[in-house]
């Protein structure tokens, strides 16, 4: 499933042979002898490695041109195969494009292991340094391979929520053993025909069956969880939670690293191409969020109207406050940068931040775990400010920044933007 080959031959014995050389659970092979079909298929498929015969109606050096013009994107190995054992035809093929020459008749040995060198080359270079895992890059060439065939397909989207902050509090040294572990676990679950890829530091892909993905995803999750305690310090696992520093004595809660995983199937819905089907996983995956636990959410056509609603740009802010006159500042300034504050949530309305100002009341404390406790503000953030500074009180009932007073209102503005950077991400 990882690379694939075009083979562009006419004959029809030899190009089998050549294609049961070379085949195997990591590699498979098209073969097509019309130019047309040849052509379609490098532009819906992006072929990694192109076996080209002299046994089309084309000159071969003409043709590895034309391909090059088609693929200058996505560059694939050229292999042209020749009755010619000529030196100025080799010449003329390989400066017209072709990465090899090979003459025929070929010992296939000795073609399956070149075949075999060039693809090994072409996989390494698409390789992430870290994991050794395929990047972005080949994600997206195998996506688009996996919704041209028109096969029973599905995606995993599995995101590692918190992990930039996990890195900040512990060393980017215990963030690759989490990966490692993470990687553990996914790869004693996959089969040798699923696809495993990194799209990002903290973003893995899977690709496999639509029957085992929902499997797949509730084992991740429930595996992931049962191994994450030894992820932090016993200071932390006492607490419950994280706690990064911040400028001018500011705390930040940090809730624990969890697995966000979202699954898409081709059983509901058809996708233009690999990005369209990137970024529906990426917003659906919200959906699933949970504090300090992981989950996973399975595409169905009854969310498709929730996503658009849960994922447009939130700016709504609640400013309790007891000073009016601070108030007035903090509702004034906040509405100069753009957004959008309440003093009251409707029913139905899902602010983006709270600010809240706790001083000694106990009230304003429960106030803060309520809102953390119910599941529709999952996504909301909650700066708690107050003079008496007691910060583990505060941040203890599930507030995501403590602000000592007196406070610059430059920095609340940045917190805020922060956090605001983070939910509409």
């Amino acid at each position: 499933m990882l690379c694939n080959t075009l083979i562009i031959d006419t004959r029809k014995e030899l190009p089998a042979k050549y294609k049961k050389s070379i085949s195997d659970n990591d590699t498979t092979v098209y073969i097509t002898g019309k130019i047309k079909d040849a052509l379609d298929y490098i532009q819906s498929r992006e072929p990694d490695l192109i076996i080209v015969s002299d046994s089309i109606s084309e000159p071969l050096g003409d043709f590895c041109e034309k391909i090059r013009v088609l693929t200058y994107n996505l560059r694939p190995i050229i292999v042209a195969l020749s009755k010619s054992d000529e030196l100025k035809d080799k010449i003329k093929v390989l400066e017209a494009g072709a990465d090899d020459y090979i003459s025929e008749p070929v010992n296939i040995k000795e073609f399956q292991m070149r075949i075999k060198a060039h693809l090994r080359r072409e996989l390494e270079t698409n390789l992430d340094n870290k994991t050794l895992l395929p990047n972005k890059k080949y994600s997206i060439r195998t996506l688009k391979r996996t919704l041209a065939d028109n096969s029973d397909w599905a995606t995993l989207l599995i995101s590692i929520e918190n992990f930039k902050h996990y890195i900040e509090v512990y060393t980017e040294f215990a963030g690759d053993k989490v990966i490692q572990t993470l990687l553990a676990i996914i790869k004693s679950t996959l089969t040798e025909t699923d696809f495993l890829s990194r799209l990002s530091e903290m973003e893995f892909l899977i690709i496999t069956k639509s029957a085992a993905a929902e499997k797949l995803a509730s084992y991740l999750t429930y595996a992931f969880d049962a191994v994450a305690p030894r992820f932090y310090s016993h200071e932390d696992t006492k607490r419950g939670y994280m706690l990064l520093q911040g400028d001018d004595e500011a705390g930040i809660r940090i809730e624990f690293v969890s697995l966000l995983i979202s699954v898409i199937s081709s059983e509901f819905d058809t996708y233009i191409n690999p990005e369209h089907l990137i970024n529906k996983m990426q917003r659906i995956k919200n959906l699933a969020k949970l504090p300090s636990k992981s989950n996973y959410i399975v595409d169905r056509p009854k969310i498709s109207g929730e996503i658009d609603n849960q994922t447009k740009n939130n700016k709504k802010i609640v400013v309790l406050e007891p000073d009016l006159a601070l108030e007035l500042l903090l509702r004034t300034t906040l509405e100069l940068q753009g957004y959008d504050v309440l003093t009251t949530v409707e029913e139905n309305e899902i602010p983006a931040i709270f600010i809240i100002d706790a001083g000694d009341n106990e009230n304003k404390r429960e106030l803060c775990s309520k809102i953390k406790n119910n599941s529709i503000f999952v996504n909301s953030k909650i700066i708690m400010t107050s003079n008496h500074h007691d910060k583990s009180a505060i941040l203890n009932t599930g507030a995501d920044l403590y602000l000592p007073k007196p406070y610059e209102l430059s920095t609340l503005i940045k917190w805020v933007e922060y956090f605001m950077n983070e939910i509409n991400y």
